[in-house]
């Protein structure tokens, strides 16, 4: 299964000179890099771990780049994503972002149904990742 979240989620990855095209539309904006990574890519888990600062003062894509080769490099095995911040008044959020790196084998999810009283019946989605062992060990 493959996940699709955020911006390109439906099209091929990319690949590194396509990403330094966006890197460089991101800065001729002004916007913010920030590079986060996590093991559970669960549609409601927007909080995934930053990789190292967001990178507020960087003006050139290799600087990026470098940090998320080295990003790439410790989590192999996670999703990594590039988001662009643009702090500008009135904005002020993510304006991109987008999975720059996956794991060899996407888990996918599973649906839990659950009935309850008055033939109601709920539905919930849950990554298989969170039924392995520890963060980190699920892959």
């Amino acid at each position: 299964m493959r996940i699709t979240q955020g911006t390109f989620s439906f099209l091929p990855d990319l690949s590194d000179a396509q990403i330094v095209k966006q890197i460089d539309h991101c800065l001729a904006r002004g916007w913010a890099i920030g590079i986060e990574y996590t093991d559970d890519p669960h549609p409601r888990n927007t909080y995934w771990e930053m990789f190292g600062n967001p990178m507020f003062d960087i003006g050139d894509a290799a600087g990026v780049m470098l940090e998320l080769k080295s990003a790439r490099k410790s989590f192999p095995s996670h999703y990594i994503r590039l988001s662009a911040f643009d702090s500008t008044h009135g904005t002020e959020s993510v304006v991109l972002s987008f999975i720059v790196n996956r794991p060899a084998a996407e888990p996918g999810f599973r649906l839990i149904r659950t009935e309850e009283p008055g033939r109601t019946v709920r539905y919930a989605i849950e990554s298989y990742s969170v039924q392995r062992a520890a963060e980190g060990a699920r892959y």
